[in-house]
């Protein structure tokens, strides 16, 4: 072999040699193991140092030097070159990994530790080189991926797929960005996206790759999406009317049944503010408190009631229950409203009095006139003469038609006894 092929040969190993003059300035240099000329030059200024006094005798003309955390044996004739005033060199890096290329040291550096798989194979399907991350897709380590050929670690028919993708882009000459499956150390199919690109290695045309495991993100994804149908199947066909808002209060989605009770269209319900489905009544403010309070993660469900209103006017008081979704924001960014229990759709009459739910309540536990008006403290004639007003307002004929409109429109709460107002701030309070 003669100088200029050595010195070829060389350029693709983890070595470094040069000749000097006895001043120590550079005559020639050249190797694999330095990426750029400042390096060299730095750890020629150190070996003038240590061929001065060598500090780690290795051996007759030979010492150990460290240099940027790398380990060199570096030997040199005992008496000075055939050229007279002529000193030679030669550094070879200890342990250096021959399958680990100088020409991308940056790259292999880059990505030798970083969670993505990486390899490079030559023409022939042999490894290269293998980073961490590629060789625990193996359950092994990249010293034992390397040397090795795609057949030692995968399926025939994997095998097969992979080194149709590496002539592809050695015929290409192009990177190409794809996702490929794969059979997993555990039997279990995996998933991988990321790209193959052509480099040069030794004076041939070899094929790169970096790609990211995406199989536990896409189990996730479809795990998430079944839950997703699964709670769209179960607002679909369960009946109860239900809508998901944001902070702000404005519907994102709905059931069909939530459309149903306002007889607006999906597309008319969706995006709408909530509050225009609320009749304007003094609960509200305690309501928007109460919706403050789920915003802020001070509580995280809420059951109250509320009288809605339709596209024809009509109201309905109705039993809500107030969910917030998620755990980690500091702020609630959703919630879920879902009504569980709704009255007959009526006009809107005027608000009765304190007096007039508690005589409703009383008429519904089954008092009588006289008992009501010992109750209340009231005279006959004043007991006689609000019933007879809320047999008017209610549109009820009797005594128990008059307890039975109190329930169907809502007044009185249908789940509680003794009776009582259905917007009862406490379960032992009347009104």
């Amino acid at each position: 072999m003669d100088d200029s092929s050595l010195k070829a040969l060389l350029e693709h190993l983890p070595v470094f040699w040069w000749e000097v003059d006895d001043l120590w300035q550079v005559l020639e240099r050249g190797g694999g193991a330095f990426a750029d000329t400042d390096t060299a030059q730095r750890f020629l200024d150190r070996m003038r140092q240590e061929l001065a006094a060598p500090a780690k005798p290795l051996g007759e003309g030979r010492c150990q030097a460290r240099f940027d955390d790398r380990t060199f044996d570096v030997s040199w004739p005992i008496e000075e070159g055939e050229v007279h005033n002529r000193r030679c060199g030669l550094a070879v890096e200890v342990d250096a990994r021959a399958s680990a290329p100088r020409r991308y040291a940056a790259f292999a550096e880059l990505v030798d530790l970083a969670p993505a798989a990486a390899f490079i194979r030559d023409c022939d399907g042999r490894y290269l080189w293998a980073n961490h991350a590629y060789a625990h897709l193996y359950g092994t380590a990249p010293e034992h991926v390397v040397g090795k050929c795609i057949e030692d670690f995968d399926t025939p028919a994997d095998a097969g797929q992979f080194r149709a993708l590496d002539q592809e882009i050695l015929t290409r000459g192009t990177a190409v960005r794809h996702t490929l499956g794969y059979r997993r150390q555990d039997g279990s199919a995996g998933r991988a996206v990321g790209h193959r690109f052509p480099v040069r290695e030794n004076g041939q045309t070899c094929v790169a790759g970096i790609y990211v495991d995406v199989t536990d993100q896409l189990r996730a994804t479809v795990q998430r999406q079944e839950a997703e149908e699964n709670l769209r199947a179960l607002r679909d066909h369960s009946g109860l009317p239900c809508a998901l808002l944001s902070a702000n209060g404005r519907v994102i989605e709905a059931s069909a049944a939530a459309a149903e009770v306002f007889r607006l269209n999906m597309s008319d319900l969706v995006g709408r503010r909530a509050h225009t489905l609320l009749a304007p009544e003094p609960d509200l403010d305690r309501l928007h408190r109460r919706w403050n309070g789920l915003i802020a993660r001070r509580v995280r469900r809420v059951e109250t009631s509320a009288v809605l209103v339709d596209s024809r006017g009509l109201q309905r008081r109705a039993q809500l229950h107030l969910t917030t979704i998620g755990h980690s924001a500091g702020r609630a960014r959703h919630v879920w409203a879902v009504v569980t229990h709704q009255s007959l759709a009526h006009e809107a009459h005027p608000a009765l009095t304190a007096a007039q739910i508690r005589i409703l309540s009383l008429l519904a536990e089954g008092s009588s006139n006289g008992d009501i008006a010992t109750s209340l403290k009231l005279s006959r004639q004043t007991v006689d003469y609000h019933l007879s007003r809320l047999r008017e307002l209610l549109d009820a004929a009797t005594r128990p038609a008059l307890v039975a409109r109190a329930y169907v429109l809502g007044i009185l709460a249908p789940r509680a006894w003794p009776p009582r107002s259905a917007t009862a701030a406490h379960p032992l309070s009347a009104v």
